[in-house]
């Protein structure tokens, strides 16, 4: 097998951002059974400015924990049939918005959906992957271990 760069490689877990929802850190879930990319949106609002369809929803970044909530809007980008890993099939709203995982920001389709009984707010899935990343599923935070709205602090 080739060389990889580990700029290529995440593990099963990872430290993101989303810079266009105001999101500096956000731990997720390198999910490849899942096709769409998933966040934990809750309080969600469609509603229609200058002509265009958006949504206004609020964000828990944070694993078990209700605080931080951020204020988010975005143009919605459509309403997608999904199937959860528990089976049941749901109409969601999804965003296209961007992603930081160590130096690659690249676009993503962001499903919003409530993920308050899951152990992470956002599953990153496999179209999000797709000839960007390979998985090593036995590693963890390869793209580096500090949150990155932290990272080079010093305390």
């Amino acid at each position: 097998m080739a060389q990889v760069k580990k700029s290529g490689v995440v593990g099963w877990r990872e430290w993101a951002q989303l810079p266009d929802l105001g999101v500096s850190a956000i731990k997720v879930k390198v999910d490849t059974g899942a096709r769409t990319s998933a966040i934990h949106a809750y309080d969600v609002h469609h509603f229609e400015r200058d002509g265009t369809e958006w949504v206004r929803f609020k964000l828990h970044p944070e694993q078990k924990r209700r605080l931080p909530e951020i204020p988010c809007e975005a143009p919605l980008a459509g309403i997608k049939r999904v199937t959860s890993s528990n089976g049941q099939t749901q109409k969601r709203f999804f965003i296209k918005t961007r992603i930081k995982v160590g130096k690659k920001t690249f676009p993503i389709q962001l499903t919003l959906t409530n993920r308050d009984d899951m152990g992470f707010r956002m599953l990153l899935g496999r179209t999000a992957l797709r000839r960007r990343f390979l998985v090593d599923c036995s590693k963890s935070y390869i793209q580096g271990k500090d949150r990155p709205d932290t990272a080079g602090e010093t305390s």
